[in-house]
């Protein structure tokens, strides 16, 4: 048998000692170990390390094995929930909360239009929404718009007089960056330069609106399944199908609200 040093040995049993893998290095020297001296002289030292070497070789594998198999389940995506509408209105309000969910995905493209206009354009402000006398119109209803020139737009308010204070509120509050000049019964609207940290702050505006319009539709989410959990008559089984459908339902909306959210930010922030 051929002979190696105690040092040689002693890094070995270390190895297998603390724990640290040594398989590779002590398969190496089986048969060749003379460390009587630390093994015991009852039993031979490669009779010895070949069971431990063996036994622990063989747990560490094993080991090794199973936590792959752990992480590849780990890795399965979720089922797909398939969302019946019939079933779901027969045991609730269902289309009173779609029709709420799609309320506030609509609230948030308006929002975006009326106050997250990059552009002062005709078109953006024929459509800014205006509260006066205690009802809500938008300029067009009170104003005869006209494009001066490309840096100017002209509110003519001659019909209306008594809500050009109400017309120069909504522009200044509008998110366009704009400042309005009254000259009698006109206001006259100097179109402001695009700056990159105009479209910066748009784009956070934009983010903060979708946050937003997602807590409301989960905010619809948990109070209609709170509703079936708190209903005795249901099954456990069933209250568990349909809440499943309620989130996935809620997920669809806000995926939507997210991609107007992502569009509207491409938009402001001039990409192609």
């Amino acid at each position: 048998m051929l002979k190696i040093t105690t040092s040689v040995g002693a890094q070995v049993v270390s190895a297998l000692r603390y724990g640290r893998s040594p398989c590779y290095f002590a398969l190496q020297c089986l048969g060749r170990l003379d460390s009587k001296s630390l093994l015991g002289p009852k039993r031979q030292s490669s009779t010895f390390l070949n069971n431990i070497v063996s036994d622990w070789c063989y747990s560490y594998h094993s080991v090794r094995y199973y936590a792959k198999n752990k992480d590849k389940k780990s890795n399965k995506g979720q089922k797909k929930v398939l969302i019946d509408e019939n079933f779901l209105a027969e045991h609730f309000k269902f289309n009173t909360m779609k029709a709420e969910m799609e309320k506030a995905v609509v609230a948030l493209k308006n929002n975006y239009i009326k106050n997250l206009s990059l552009r002062s354009s005709t078109g953006a402000l024929d459509s800014l929404p205006v509260t006066f006398e205690g009802d809500e119109y938008v300029i067009q209803d009170l104003a005869q718009i006209v494009r001066k020139n490309p840096k100017t737009i002209i509110l003519n308010m001659s019909s209306f007089p008594q809500a050009i204070p109400s017309v120069l509120e909504s522009l200044k509050a509008s998110g366009m960056n704009l400042n309005p000049q009254q000259e009698k019964t006109s206001i006259f609207i100097p179109i402001p330069k695009v700056t990159k940290e105009h479209r910066e702050n748009l784009s956070k505006g934009a983010k903060a609106l979708f946050f937003k319009t997602k807590d409301s539709i989960k905010e619809l989410q948990n109070k209609n399944i709170k509703l079936l959990k708190d209903n005795d008559a249901l099954a456990t089984d069933l209250v568990h199908t349909l809440q499943d459908q309620i989130t996935a339902l809620a997920d669809k909306y806000v995926l939507e609200a997210q991609r107007i959210m992502e569009e509207k930010q491409k938009e402001l922030k001039g990409d192609s």
